[in-house]
């Protein structure tokens, strides 16, 4: 009876394997690209398309106080839905501490009109200064007609 020796140390290999790596830091990398655009628009609207819409930076900041009306009449306060009693009380709250009283505003293009005017009566009763309203750019047609 022999005793066998085991020379494993030799056939191992010493590099590292970076490829499944690279695949999954590729699949973050996507989902991340994805999903980061969602997370500025706490509610999805179908912003109405104009032909003049001005771009409004003070939306996208952090800080920025928005009101969203859904298509079937929801009312949300940055992204907790609130009632139309509720509007005026909480933007004031947000707005007590800020110089700028300017509120933003994302209406679904097929909301009702009467909620939108109810949300910017409550906004407006807030003691709001400056209200903007968010819109979508028309895509120009590529074949213009003559």
């Amino acid at each position: 009876m022999g005793i066998s020796k085991r020379d494993e140390g030799s056939k191992v290999n010493s590099n590292i394997n970076v490829t499944p790596m690279v695949d999954v830091m590729l699949v973050l990398l996507i989902i991340f690209m994805v999903i980061t655009p969602m997370l500025n628009n706490k509610v999805n609207v179908d912003l109405p398309k104009t032909d003049s819409a001005t771009v409004m930076e003070n939306a996208n900041k952090e800080d920025a106080v928005t009101v969203a009306v859904t298509r079937s009449g929801d009312i949300f306060l940055g992204g907790d839905k609130v009632s139309i009693d509720d509007l005026g009380p909480k933007i004031s709250s947000k707005l007590e501490n800020k110089t700028d009283k300017q509120v933003f505003m994302r209406a679904d293009a097929r909301a009702n009109y009467g909620k939108v005017m109810d949300a910017v009566d409550g906004i407006r009763a807030a003691g709001v200064s400056q209200l903007g309203l968010l819109t979508e750019k028309r895509e120009a047609p590529e074949n213009p007609k003559k």
